[in-house]
């Protein structure tokens, strides 16, 4: 059991680093063209960031330093 949470608390923060550094390089993620596209409901692509990258970076940290 703990291999398995500690594999996925790795797997947790390389795919919440991976979004993480991807959503802060404008050509894999063109944020002018997303307002353009979103409009006023620009600041949900914020929320979806946070949900997919510090978050997954943040769990994926507390369950390799409790498991491992």
């Amino acid at each position: 059991m703990r291999t398995i949470l500690t594999s996925t608390g790795l797997f947790l923060t390389i795919i919440g680093l991976a979004i993480s550094v991807a959503f802060w390089i404008p050509r894999l993620c063109n944020r002018t063209r997303l307002r353009e596209i979103l409009g006023t409901r620009y600041p949900v692509v914020y929320v979806v960031y946070i949900a997919n990258g510090p978050l997954l970076l943040l769990l994926g940290i507390i369950l390799l330093n409790t498991f491992s």
